[in-house]
Order: structure tokens, then C-alpha cells, then sequence
């Protein structure tokens, strides 16, 4: 029981680091987007970087993101393993990765018109596609190094968490918004107001590569010192490619890496479709950072700590408790991202004109960007709770599980993008990305019912559809709310917006409240005990 009780609180105490952390990351990345808009609007700047950035960004993702497969790789192997062994192993596994990751580094650089022509095909239609064009692949040249950072920040994220560290990692994106900030803020001082011209989107597009490698280099070197720190690897060269460990965590490493692949080829899929769409790729880029914002915020509180858990609870005999652990997952990711997405879409079109609706970014940006935005928050749950879904078969051991659906998915996910740009246009592509969770989602969990003998679907399936239900009558009262608002106090003003906004998300939030405490589950409780105990200390201070 007391090491129950350990584990929980330490739990507990992860999750708190991380979420105050990663708010803070986000903040950050919030007002970079922000000075993005500002400067670029939705112009051929931001629009070339949209398609510069995939294969960098996409490797930066994939290999360097927090619960991305090197993290999860080198934590699931190292928490099982003394720490006298750790270095050792990180070092092999760094120079392993590195070896690879530079000749990719080259093959970007040196292929980088065919690459862009490649993601982007429609920008050679037009004569402002092809200075669009143009300036991507100079941006993508700059940006071609992150490759073999992003995988040295995977390696980093994954050793500091196994060494307990949860700080740095997880606030250490903030350094990428920092440097970009501050490139768009030293160009502006420049420019002045020329900078939204069109002549000068060249040296705007210039300004975010350098500054997002600059970002990706800093955030590596912070991480890197921390590392030494704590005993967990250098930047020796090592080949003891037979040392126990090594082959574990390549075993997991290559079909993980594989699997979340498969997920980024969506990106480029959607892109590919964007690229015949004027100012489609902007629209978004500028609404994916809104909505991954509260979900990158949670699934590092959720998914950091659980990883850990999850891993504990592989024998046979723990299945019980991992299938107790599986439903938490899950049921913690439905009561935060349910009501949300419903705020989000009810409101969607105030938040854009708040968060953006400043210089080059106008109101027909706004109602540009809005749809887009509905779009991604529809499927916000169901993103997550794929990321759950796959993190236990990670823990499990098995990586070719996810990867085999993920494949089945690209297929999928570029005929939904046929089907649906057609009917909703830029939105559309969305809905196709959506879609591909969902049947992700279903998928894994079929899969993981027969691998851990039998899953309590009736159990699980009735609180979700009540927590469902719940959202959508929360949506419309935030909606009706905001209807009531703007009918006595207009529609103009950041002051009236932001009154507006709080006003009708503080009902609708209500009304989830409300109608969830009904529903009794035990994670709705423990957050309502957690708030009430929070408030009743700082009250008696």
C-alpha cells in the first residue's frame, strides 16, 4: 500500500511540473504565432514557411517531441535498468542516431527543390505560388540541420525524464518562440511598417528559418549540460552496438519511429491538397497552434507520467490494474477535451479576431481561419486518446502494432482528403485528419481488447457518451450566451471581445460542471476534491 501511495503521489507531483512547464512553453509559442500574424499575416512569408517546415518540423516532431518515439523508447528501457548503465546506453544510442541523422541532414540540403516540389506541387501554378515556392526552399536549406538535432532532443527528452527530470524538458521548447520572437522583433524595428509589404517576404521567410534553427540549437544545448549533470551520457563517440539495451530500445525505437511517421505523411498529405488552395496552408498553421496548445499541455501531464506507469503494469498478472490505468487515461482525456472542444468550436471565430486580428492579420483572415479551427477542435479528444492508446502498446513492447494501423491510415487519410476538400474546402482537410483518428483509435483499442484479454467496453462506453452529451449541451449554452452578449454590447472592441469570451466560456464550463458531477465518475471527483482542497489552503492562508 505504501508504495501504492508513493507512486501516486509522485505521480501527482510529475504531472503538476509538467503541466506548469509546458503552460508556459505554450505561452510562449502562443505569442510567437501571435508575432507571426502580426508581421506576416497570412502573406507568402508564413505561407512559404507552412511548407518549408514540414520534413524539418516533421522530424522535429516526430524525433524530438516529447512522447515522441525516442522518448518513449529510451524511457520504457531505462526505467527498467540500473542508472550505472545509463550512459553507456544513451551515448551508443546517440552516436547511432547522430551517424544517421547527418547523412540525412546532407540529403536535405542537397535535395531540397525536389523535396518542396515534392510537398507543395500546386505553388508552380501560379506566379505568386512560384515566389512562394521560392522562398520555401531557401527556408527549407536553413532548416535542413534540424534533422540531426531533432533526434539528439528526443535522446535528451527521454534521458532527463528517466533521470527524473521533467523541468527542463518539458519548458525547454520555449527557447525555439524566444529566438523567432526575436528575429520578427529585430526585423520590425528595420523595417517599420514596410514589413507586411510583399517586397520584403523574402527577408521575413529568412527570419523564421534562422530563427527556428537557432531555437532548435538552443534547445538542445540546455538540455545537453543538464544531461551531463546528471551522469546520463556525454557526447562520446560509442559503438557498443551489442550492450544490453541497445537492441531494446531500437526494437521499440524503429517501428515507433515508423508509426508516428505515419501520422506526420498525414501532414504532408494535407499540405499536398493545401498547396491548390490559396493562403490554405496559413489557415492551418495559424489554427493548429490554437488548438495544440491545450493539447500539447495535457498530453504531457497525462501521457509523461503514465508512460512510466504503464510499463510497471506489462507482465500478465498487473493487466488488471493496467486496464484501471488505461480507462483513467482515457476518462481524464474525455472531461478535458470534450468541453473544451465544444468551447472552442462555439466560439471560434471571436478567439481567432482576439488571438490574431492585428496588423497583416485582418478580419477576412479571421473568417478564414475559423472554420479551419472548428475543424481541429471536433477532433481534439479523439487525438489524444489515440496517443493514450498507443503509448500502452509502447509500454507493452510492441511497436508494430500501431505501425501497422498508421499504415492502413495514410490510405485512408489521403481519400478522406480527396473527399472532403471537395465538400468543405481548406476545413475539409481536417475533417479527413479527424476521421483517420477515429478509425485509429477504434482500431487500437479492438487490437489491445484481444492482446490484454478483454477490455470493459460497456463500462467505459457509457460515462464517454455521457461526458459527450454533456459537452454538446455546454457548446450551445456558450454559444447562446455569446449570441446574448453581442446582441447588448456589439461586436467591436479586444475589451468587449475578451468580456464576451470569459462571460459565455464561464457558462458553458458551468454547465459541464454541472452536469458531470452528476455522473459520479471517480476522475471528475478527484479533480473536483483536488480544486476544493486547493482552494480551501490558499483560503485559510
Amino acid at each position: 500500500m505504501s508504495e501504492v501511495t508513493k507512486t501516486s503521489r509522485s505521480l501527482a507531483g510529475i504531472a503538476g511540473i509538467v503541466a506548469v512547464a509546458t503552460l508556459i512553453s505554450k505561452i510562449f509559442g502562443l505569442v510567437r504565432q501571435q508575432a507571426i500574424a502580426a508581421a506576416f499575416g497570412v502573406g507568402p512569408a508564413f505561407d512559404a514557411y507552412n511548407y518549408a517546415y514540414v520534413i524539418p518540423g516533421f522530424l522535429l516532431i516526430l524525433l524530438g517531441g516529447i512522447n515522441g518515439p525516442f522518448h518513449s523508447a529510451i524511457v520504457s528501457v531505462l526505467a527498467k535498468r540500473k542508472q550505472e548503465e545509463a550512459a553507456p546506453l544513451v551515448e551508443t544510442i546517440t552516436t547511432i542516431v547522430s551517424s544517421a541523422l547527418l547523412i540525412v541532414t546532407i540529403a536535405l540540403i542537397i535535395f531540397a527543390e525536389s523535396l518542396t516540389e515534392l510537398v507543395a506541387p500546386g505553388l508552380a501554378k501560379t506566379s505568386e505560388g512560384q515566389t512562394i515556392r521560392a522562398i520555401a526552399i531557401e527556408q527549407f536549406r536553413i532548416m535542413a540541420p534540424m534533422a540531426i538535432l531533432a533526434g539528439l532532443i528526443g535522446i535528451g527528452f527521454g534521458t532527463l525524464n528517466a533521470a527524473d527530470q521533467y523541468w527542463l524538458p518539458s519548458i525547454s521548447p520555449l527557447f525555439s518562440s524566444v529566438a523567432v520572437i526575436g528575429g520578427i522583433g529585430i526585423l520590425a524595428l528595420q523595417l517599420g511598417p514596410k514589413i507586411i509589404e510583399p517586397e520584403y517576404a523574402r527577408i521575413g521567410g529568412l527570419v523564421l528559418a534562422w530563427g527556428t534553427l537557432a531555437g532548435a540549437i538552443l534547445q538542445w544545448l540546455v538540455q545537453l549540460v543538464a544531461q551531463w549533470r546528471a551522469g546520463m551520457g556525454t557526447l562520446r563517440l560509442r559503438f557498443e552496438f551489442n550492450r544490453p539495451g541497445v537492441r531494446d530500445v531500437l526494437k521499440i525505437l524503429a517501428p515507433a519511429t515508423f508509426s508516428s511517421g505515419m501520422m506526420q505523411i498525414n501532414v504532408y498529405t494535407d499540405l499536398w491538397f493545401a498547396s491548390f488552395i490559396p493562403q490554405a496552408a496559413s489557415a492551418l498553421g495559424y489554427a493548429g497552434l490554437l488548438v495544440q496548445t491545450p493539447l500539447g499541455i495535457l498530453s504531457n501531464v497525462l501521457l509523461v507520467p503514465l508512460l512510466p506507469v504503464f510499463s510497471r503494469l506489462a507482465e500478465p498478472q498487473y493487466w488488471s490494474e493496467l486496464k484501471g490505468k488505461i480507462r483513467q487515461g482515457l476518462m481524464i482525456t474525455a472531461v478535458a477535451m470534450l468541453p473544451l472542444s465544444a468551447l472552442i468550436m462555439s466560439l471560434a471565430v471571436p478567439i481567432v479576431r482576439v488571438i490574431y486580428e492585428r496588423g497583416a492579420f485582418n478580419s477576412q483572415a479571421s473568417n478564414f481561419v475559423a472554420p479551419v479551427l472548428m475543424a481541429y477542435a471536433f477532433g481534439m479528444f479523439v487525438y489524444l486518446g489515440r496517443d493514450v492508446l498507443v503509448r500502452v502498446f509502447y509500454a507493452l513492447g510492441d511497436g508494430e502494432t500501431p505501425f501497422r494501423v498508421s499504415v492502413f491510415n495514410i490510405f485512408l487519410n489521403a481519400l478522406l482528403d480527396y473527399l472532403m476538400v471537395n465538400a468543405f474546402g481548406a476545413p475539409g482537410l481536417v475533417l479527413a485528419t479527424v476521421g483517420v483518428n477515429i478509425s485509429s483509435m477504434v482500431m487500437l483499442l479492438v487490437l489491445l481488447d484481444r492482446k490484454l484479454n478483454g477490455l470493459p467496453w460497456l463500462e467505459w462506453l457509457f460515462p464517454f457518451a455521457s461526458l459527450s452529451a454533456g459537452s454538446v449541451v455546454a457548446g450551445l449554452a456558450c454559444w447562446g450566451t455569446f449570441w446574448s452578449t453581442e446582441r447588448l454590447l456589439g461586436s467591436e472592441g479586444l475589451l468587449v471581445l475578451l468580456l464576451q469570451l470569459a462571460i459565455a466560456s464561464l457558462v458553458g464550463l458551468g454547465v459541464f460542471a454541472a452536469l458531470a458531477t452528476q455522473l459520479k465518475l471517480a476522475e471528475v471527483d478527484i479533480f473536483v476534491a483536488r480544486l476544493r482542497q486547493k482552494f480551501l489552503r490558499k483560503k485559510a492562508s
